[in-house]
């Protein structure tokens, strides 16, 4: 040992420095190892310098606090190390080294990730009923404060005014549970915290310890999956769910109430017109107009899709819901305006009564539903209230549904042709391709059963091109058999019509069965023509240019534009046989100018329903084109068309 290590003064006792439990060392002002007791040789196997090498002397003396170090070749244990300039001798240094508890090392650990992350998880705050004795650095963060500017907060201060109460309720008990509450950070902000306290006794007084922890994006997520389970995402109201609950509540408060199933006329047909995204702005427009009724007594909901739902409490009878019904559909009577369009729509109505509909949420509903559907079957834009029958008729309806996929499958549908013949001529000029539906049990199933229902459940797609695709082929037989060639039509419906691939799907079958474009004609209602004008026209035009032939059905039943009527590339207009069928004098005015309107406008007329020999008359002297009706025959068979192609006649 040197002279100078021999000389060199400790400010401790020998003995006592050897026996210490903590390591310490001296060193110079260059960081030269001077002196260590017996617990420092125990680190690091003994290699005090390589000790002194680990703990960089020169950044270690400028660090004021205390410095934690883990020494790995010992087991990763932590120590805490300080580095201290000696009083009377300013060239001397001690280097303290203090193992940190098992607690502390995890505290330690802690703030280090956090200061890692950046973002605090937990802090600690001791109060007195909210009075703020101390906390630390973490919890002034949570809060968006200086430690010492938090320190004059108090849990009032730094919590919303609604959770005051909550706070004088807590000061009072001891929870043993965390609870939440809304907090308020320096800036303003809400936030959501949570606080696990606990009783802190002092010299005769019971303060409290507690931990805090920002949970604002765990309670945002909590919120979340709550509204996406109790609520529509797209339009913000409650979903059929919390509908179906509050519908219970009601019954049990044994109430009277009426549940109003609504439903969004054409709203199909917009959706494929204009596309998903203006569906889904109208349906939002929609409940927005829905939510203006919403009242003390009435909860709204969305069902899904297009129908909605309202609870009504308070009903002494049929007229009060008839009467909030009624309202309903007056609200849609003033057009949409999305995108700077201006859409007319209107809805239909079913109406349930507890208890007399039905004693469970889920009959009041199905109920309602029922007649919804009755509603929209007859003429939309209407309310209807539950009665025995239209269960009957939804059942039918259900029965039909589930029949048709199968008739679909197992080639139960078949096409009759009716003859159209020239008045001029006497010759047959085309034959309208008509479904008939031959049930294996139930015999003939009239295509005004069934066509309504295939349009609810979407199967009129597929029906719809199965009638397209036989007619093709059918009449390509025909003429490769060596029969006159004649246009076949087909009546198309206002979801079939409104396909934005319909053109390309026509053009398919043209080419499968080989049919020339010329020998077919599509038929459209007239109030499908006035539906959606512009973009009619574009489709008319495209079929035009196909070499597909157009023409209106059932004209004189809507409310046709002349101006937009003069612009479609249609060749033929269909006089409604409601016209024809009764001889008044009126009806006879009607059907004279329509024959002299289709002329002026270079179209042909057919006249359908001619069932005598006056109407037949009547029509030839006015000088309409084509007759259909069963005065010249009725709708056949294909295998017995032969002999109307042979005779020409059969009347």
């Amino acid at each position: 040992m040197s002279d100078r290590l021999r000389k060199l003064a400790l400010p401790i006792d020998e003995w006592i420095y050897q026996q210490m439990n903590d390591a310490l060392l001296f060193v110079d002002a260059e960081g030269r190892l001077l002196r260590f007791n017996e617990k420092s040789g125990e680190l690091i196997d003994g290699d005090v310098q390589s000790l002194l090498d680990l703990l960089d002397f020169h950044q270690l003396k400028k660090e004021e606090a205390p410095k934690m170090v883990e020494l790995s070749p010992s087991g990763g244990c932590l120590y805490k190390v300080q580095c201290r300039q000696m009083e009377h001798d300013r060239s001397l240094y001690a280097i303290f080294l203090q193992p940190v508890p098992m607690l502390d090392q995890t505290v330690e650990v802690k703030k280090k990730m956090e200061e890692r992350l950046a973002v605090p998880s937990e802090g600690m705050v001791i109060h007195e009923k909210g009075k703020i004795i101390d906390c630390d650095e973490t919890l002034a963060h949570i809060f968006g404060y200086k430690k010492d500017e938090i320190m004059k907060q108090d849990a009032f201060t730094l919590t919303a005014e609604g959770e005051h109460e909550t706070l004088h309720s807590l000061f009072l008990s001891y929870p043993e549970q965390p609870y939440v509450l809304q907090a308020i950070k320096k800036d303003g902000t809400p936030f959501y915290i949570e606080v696990l306290a606990h009783p802190y006794p002092q010299e005769g007084r019971i303060l409290r310890v507690a931990i805090v922890r920002d949970i604002t994006e765990r309670v945002h997520n909590e919120r979340k999956i709550e509204f996406m389970s109790y609520y529509d995402e797209l339009t913000e109201l409650p979903n059929r769910y919390y509908f179906m609950d509050m519908v219970k509540e009601a019954i049990e408060e044994k109430e009277g109430l009426a549940v109003h199933f609504i439903d969004l006329d054409y709203f199909k047909q917009i959706n494929d017109t204009l596309g998903y995204s203006f569906g889904d702005e109208l349906l939002k427009a929609c409940a927005s107009r829905l939510k203006q009724h919403q009242g003390a007594d009435t909860f709204m909901a969305r069902m899904g899709g297009d129908e909605f739902l309202v609870l009504q409490r308070q009903v002494n009878d049929q007229k009060d819901a008839e009467s909030l019904a009624q309202k309903l559909i007056e609200a849609f009577r003033e057009p949409v305006v999305i995108d700077g369009y201006e859409l007319y729509t209107s809805v239909s109505i079913g109406i349930s009564l507890y208890p007399q509909h039905g004693k469970t949420a889920g009959d009041l509903i199905k109920q309602a539903d029922s007649a919804m559907y009755t509603v929209k079957e007859q003429q939309r834009n209407d309310y209807l209230c539950y009665n025995a029958s239209i269960s009957e008729e939804f059942e039918q309806m259900l029965s039909i549904d589930s029949e048709l996929r199968k008739a679909l499958k197992e080639n139960q549908l078949e096409l009759h042709y009716q003859p159209q013949k020239s008045i001029h001529t006497g010759e047959i000029v085309g034959l309208e391709a008509l479904i008939r539906w031959n049930h294996p049990e139930k015999g003939r199933i009239s295509p005004a059963t069934f066509i309504p229902v295939a349009e609810k459940n979407g199967q009129i797609f597929e029906i719809g091109d199965w009638v397209i695709r036989e007619a093709c082929r059918q009449n390509k037989q025909w003429q490769e058999e060596g029969f006159p060639a004649v246009i076949v039509g087909v009546n198309l419906s206002a979801l079939q019509f409104l396909q934005k691939d319909l053109v390309s799907r026509v053009k398919q079958v043209l080419e499968e069965t080989g049919l020339d474009p010329m020998y077919l004609e599509l038929e459209i209602t007239e109030s499908m023509a006035m539906t959606n004008e512009e973009y009619i026209i574009q489709t008319l035009n495209d079929l035009r240019n196909l070499g597909v032939h157009v023409s209106i059905d059932d004209f004189g039943t809507g409310y046709s534009s002349l101006k937009y009527l003069s612009r479609f590339p249609v060749s033929k207009l269909k006089i409604d046989k409601v016209f024809i069928s009764e001889n008044q004098e009126q009806n006879q005015a009607i059907v004279k100018s329509i024959i002299h309107m289709s002329h002026s406008l270079n179209m042909k007329v057919i006249a359908e329903g001619v069932e005598t020999a006056e109407q037949w008359d009547f029509l030839k002297s006015e000088k309409c084109d084509e007759i259909q009706g069963y005065f010249y025959s009725k709708p056949l068979p294909p295998e017995e068309l032969i002999t109307v192609f042979e005779n020409k006649s059969i009347h």
